[in-house]
This record gives structure tokens, sequence and C-alpha cells, in this order.
């Protein structure tokens, strides 16, 4: 048995002429031969009835804070109503489909209410729907735990479920709906130039959605990628194929469009740079030893009261000096009052976005750098702070110059035409 799943998200399901679109994709699948498994989100964003915000904003109007577990049944309601709303549609319209909601469905987590996450999947209910040319529409975003407890799977769980029941059925193939057409270089709402990609590699398309590219979210890119299972993100109001994630190896064999040096440019924004900093001072070699411990046991103390304070870190340096790093703006507050009783200098900068370069051939690659720094500084965009990995460059940059510091660095890789790989490496070299 061939299996396909087809994840669709909020705006998706939002109205019925979207539906309709989402209907066609699986009436194709199924004419193609595949039994089609269908994981769906809550319909429509913030303020639509059912969407998960809107959820969450008319509990917390009625009763303040929720108890999780409270707030995971209420917010699991949405996906309910989106699977059974287009499983009554599909059979209207000539695909028999049948609904099921995660537990249903045998998906199985932990009580970390509000972000759960998947221990197993016990799928011989959604087995025997198929094995019977029935289209299984499963609610994403929610499981059941062992003592029978309803969980949510944070942002993104829709993305996560789709992934998670690829693996466990065998799927050949996940495909990701939204309103984008697949995968893009830079976000196009900043950059005109900005184009699909056909193919990227399951570590860039992590990066890019770690980085801020909102396509998928990347806790699924790491389930299918430690399975090998091909996810691609298609546009739901359109035919076109969208963009295919794929091992590293189906490309540099060439079976699947050229590697390149640069694959694209996500970002972050409304972030805040908090440095954590020794006192200055003249020392000699047994005083810089000293300084050196000091500084090791600040950074123990600094990231576990960010830790204790629930607040989520990134962007990390550290050094004699002391740590720096960023944090979202809303978390400001509680980093501060977290960081009180460290006896040491806090410069606080609010502001920051983040900017990163991300791909999988710049690995081992000179000038990569250099080409970025060159390019921000002729436009005197200032980098704050920088990091790099295998596969990516960090920059961090004023807030207000971040629409320009995107395009910059989409220009100065090219990245709005197609390059090979070599004519890439020799443009900066």
């Amino acid at each position: 048995m061939r299996v396909l799943v087809q994840k669709f998200g909020g705006t998706s399901l939002h109205t019925r002429e979207m539906r309709k679109h989402a209907i066609e994709h699986v009436r194709e699948a199924t004419k193609e031969g595949y039994a089609v498994v269908v994981v769906v989100s809550a319909m429509g964003r913030k303020g639509d009835p059912y969407a998960t915000d809107t959820l969450i904003s008319r509990a917390r109007e009625v009763a303040g804070e929720v108890p999780p577990r409270e707030l995971d049944l209420l917010l699991s309601c949405g996906e309910t109503i989106s699977a059974a709303i287009f499983a009554a549609e599909l059979n209207a319209s000539g695909i028999q489909a049948s609904a099921l909601t995660g537990w249903q469905a045998g998906i199985e987590t932990d009580d970390s209410f509000g972000d759960a996450q998947i221990l197993r999947i016990r799928p011989q209910r959604i087995l025997d729907l198929l094995s019977q040319g029935i289209v299984v529409v499963v609610t994403g975003f929610q499981g059941i735990t062992d003592s029978g407890e309803v969980t949510t799977l944070g942002r993104g769980g829709s993305d996560t479920t789709a992934a998670a029941l690829g693996v466990a059925l065998g799927a050949e193939m996940v495909d990701i709906f939204t309103d984008v057409d697949g995968v893009m270089t830079a976000d196009p709402r900043l950059v005109d130039e900005a184009r699909r990609l056909d193919v990227v590699t399951y570590n860039e398309i992590f990066n890019l959605a770690y980085q801020g590219a909102k396509v998928v979210h990347p806790r699924a890119v790491e389930v299918v990628m430690a399975h090998n299972i091909p996810m691609r993100v298609r546009q739901t109001s359109s035919s076109t194929a969208g963009t295919l994630i794929t091992s590293v190896t189906e490309m540099d064999r060439g079976r699947i469009g050229p590697a390149r040096l640069v694959t694209g440019i996500a970002h972050t924004a409304h972030l805040v740079q908090v440095k954590v900093l020794l006192p200055q001072a003249s020392l000699d070699d047994e005083e810089q030893e000293e300084r050196t411990r000091q500084a090791l046991e600040l950074e123990a103390a600094v990231f576990q009261r960010m830790a204790s304070a629930g607040v989520s870190v990134d962007f990390i340096n550290v050094n004699t000096l002391g740590t720096s790093f960023t944090i979202a703006e809303e978390d400001l507050s509680r980093a501060k009052a977290a960081l009180e009783e460290i006896h040491a200098v806090l410069r606080i900068r609010s502001g920051c976005a983040k900017v990163s370069v991300v791909g999988a051939g710049m690995h081992g690659v000179p000038g990569v750098m250099a080409k970025i720094v060159t390019a921000l500084t002729k436009t005197r965009i200032p980098i704050l702070q920088s990091a790099d990995s295998h596969t990516t460059i960090w920059c961090l940059v004023p807030q207000e110059r971040l629409q320009e510091a995107v395009v910059t660095l989409h220009d100065a890789f090219e990245l709005g035409k197609s390059i090979t790989l070599t004519a890439a490496r020799e443009a900066v070299s």
C-alpha cells in the first residue's frame, strides 16, 4: 500500500473555496493510487472562531490563566471541528472519508501539557481504514497520555503530527500544504526578487525554519530527516510541485537539481541583546587565569537563572569578558529580574534582529563570511554580533535595518537567480 500524508494548515481550510482546493489535492492523490491520510489544523487564524489563538484568548477572558490540562482539552476542539467538517465535505464530494481524533489515531504522548512529545503511534485503526479505500482525516496537534489525558503538541504541532504519521505508516511522502508556493530564498514580503526553491536538504530547511522561515516546523523536519522520508511544501491553491525536502545524498548524486553555496536568507525580528560582563581590569597571567574561572562561573550562573525563569536564549557568545546572548522582546522583564542578583555589568540593547545566511554548500568554503561583512559594510549596516556553524552564518543587526540587511545579502549571493555551486564558490574566492 502506497501511503501519502497530506497536511493542511489553518489558512488552507479557512474558507469553503480553500477547502475545495484541498479536496482536489486529495482527489488527485487517490487517482495516482495513494492511500491518503490527511492531517488538519484548526481553521483560520487568530480572530476566527475555532483558531487556536482565538480559543486561548476567549478562555483567558473568562477565567484568566487556565490550568494546562484544561487548556489542552479546550485547544483540541479546534482540530476536532476541522477534521469533522473536512471529512464531511470529502464524503459529499464523492471521496469516502473518516475523521479520527489524535487518540483515535493512536497518537500517544507524554504528559507535558501544551508541548507534549509523541512517544509512540499505534496506527492499526488508520491502516484498517486505508485498506478499505477510505481517506483518513486525522486531527493534528493532539494526542493522549497513557492515563487518558488529552494533550497538545505545541506550536507547529500539526506539522509534527503529519511527519510522525508519515514515519509510522511508512509513507512515500509527506506533503505540507500552506498559503505560499514552497520554500523561498527569503521572505517575499521583504525581498521582491525572492524565488521558490525547487529542492532543499533536510539540514537547510531545518536551519531556515529554526532561524525564522515560517513554512514548516523544524521539529517536523527532524522527524522525517531521521527516517529519510521526503517532504514537500506546496501551495493549497496551486497544482505546482512546490519545494521538495530531501537528503543531501540525493542532491550529491545529481538526481535532484544543482547544489548551491547559499540556499536562502532567514530572519528573526524583535530581539534583545543581553551582555553580562565582568568588570574591566588590566591583568597579568595569574590574574587572567582567575578571570577565566570567574567568567565560567558567571556563564553558569547566567544560564541557570535564564532556565529557571523560563527564558529561551539564543545566539550565545562566551569569552573571558563575560557572555552575551539574545532573547525575545517579551522575555526582557523576566530576564532582568532573574539577573538582578548577579554582581556583574548588565548591558541591554533592544530593537535587534537576527539575519541568517543558510546553505549546505558553504561548509569549508573560504570567503563566505568576508562576503557577508563586505556587503553589510558597504550599506553601513552595523553587525552587533555574529556566529557561524557548518551551514549557517548569523548576524545581529539593528531592527530598523532588517529589511535592508536581508535584501543586501540576498543580492550579494545572487539568490534571485539560479547559480551553480562552482560559480558561487568562484564568486567568493
